[in-house]
């Protein structure tokens, strides 16, 4: 049965009416609260310019299962809160009649998300004016038996609930799974690089490699587009937003330093010790917050220094309102090297560590990629359904 026979199965050859939304339920704005009326824990949430509750009351002012939208700030948000909450004065919450299912209106809004936006006002504060939404069409199937319209109205709402259902359930077993073998991940990591078993030395880190950071680069030498990515503590291992020219990237790399790929580079300032493997694309980095080890993969391999800087206990010094990681407190950090005395068996130990741990982070990462796409599936299969259970025929003469 194709889905359109199924809507029509489900109207069952009633008639559909379609009303302005404001004919139909009562939009109500709420009421402002200051901020120090409220609490950090309560009994109501309160609503006010986003889906995040900005905090706790003690009383409430819209019922339970309600929908409400977001007319200040991240305007044309909707909502459904199953409990009782209050709502502040950038909330329209609406007040629906024993014929409309509180329900089928949100997800009816959620058909109409995108006309909401495009009457958004941007301003400094982007806003939504109530006879935007009073002006929505509204669809009633079967006006004329409250009952039969009830009844189409709650099936809807039971196939959409059913998929926003399914959609929490999956993300819920998947960031379980994703959260046990992080756990597993680190687990073994510890227990192979604790070496209880196994001959070590520990060597400081200006024993294995010289600390290396690029050239500097004065903010008035980058632009918000370029050629070349350029990125500062802010920016590492995310998306670049700033660039220098090529002329300047060529100059630079070949008169100062600059890590060869497979290098780990480390954060030496902000989250200290946060590492990224350099992939070998042209890129530069910020000089002194960005700085990596020039190893020679002869003794210590890149990839092991990787994992080994995620357990590291970094010596930050705290002389200013920022942490930092200076040159020597680098160089003095201590890394275990297995059978340093036997360098082809220390590298074919070290070898064996990554293999193991690389095994672990594919197994990490792949649940890591994957949650975000399943949740976009699911939610397109979500809209999808959505968009075509609210496909009720209109009439066919032109609205004026």
């Amino acid at each position: 049965m194709s889905e359109l026979n199924y809507l029509e199965k489900l109207l069952d050859g009633a008639e559909v009416e379609w009303k302005s939304l404001g004919e139909v339920v009562d939009l109500q704005r709420g009421k402002r609260l200051v901020r120090s009326q409220l609490e950090t824990s309560g009994k109501y949430a309160v609503y006010q310019n986003s889906m995040t509750p900005l905090g706790y009351y003690h009383e409430c002012n819209v019922a339970a299962k309600s929908t409400f939208i977001i007319c200040a700030g991240a305007a044309g948000e909707i909502g459904y809160s199953e409990d009782e909450f209050w709502a502040a004065d950038d909330v329209h919450f609406a007040i629906t009649p024993e014929n409309i299912n509180g329900k089928f209106l949100y997800h009816f809004l959620l058909t109409q998300k995108n006309k909401i936006a495009g009457q958004v006002r941007r301003a400094s504060i982007p806003r939504l004016s109530k006879p935007v939404l009073e002006k929505l069409k509204f669809p009633i199937p079967c006006p004329d038996n409250p009952e039969k319209s009830l009844a189409i109205q709650s099936e809807i709402v039971r196939i959409l609930d059913t998929f926003t259902a399914l959609t929490a359930e999956l993300t819920a077993e998947l960031t379980a799974e994703l959260s046990m073998r992080k756990k597993q991940y680190n687990y073994y990591r510890d227990q192979l690089l604790s070496f209880d078993d196994v001959e070590v030395e520990w060597k400081p880190l200006g024993d294995i490699g010289e600390v290396r950071m690029c050239k500097r680069i004065l903010k008035s030498q980058t632009t918000s587009e370029g050629d070349i990515p350029f990125y500062k503590i802010g920016t590492f291992g995310k998306k670049p937003d700033a660039f220098i020219s090529r002329s300047l990237f060529n100059e630079f790399k070949e008169r100062y330093s600059y890590p060869n790929a497979g290098e780990v580079l480390i954060s030496a300032s902000g989250t200290i010790g946060r590492a990224v493997i350099f992939d070998g694309k042209e890129s530069y980095f910020q000089d002194s917050n960005i700085v990596w080890i020039e190893n020679d993969e002869k003794i210590i391999l890149n990839k092991y220094l990787y994992y080994f800087y995620q357990i590291a206990k970094w010596g930050v010094s705290e002389g200013g309102t920022i942490q930092r990681l200076y040159n020597e407190n680098l160089r003095k950090l201590e890394i275990p090297v297995p059978f340093s005395g036997n360098p082809e068996k220390s590298l074919a130990e070290q070898a064996r560590i990554v293999r193991i741990l690389d095994k672990f982070d594919t197994l990490t990462n792949s649940i890591t990629e994957g949650l975000p796409l399943e949740i976009e599936l699911r939610q397109k299969q979500y809209e999808y359904y959505r968009d075509m259970l609210f496909s009720f025929p209109k009439p066919e003469v032109a609205e004026a």
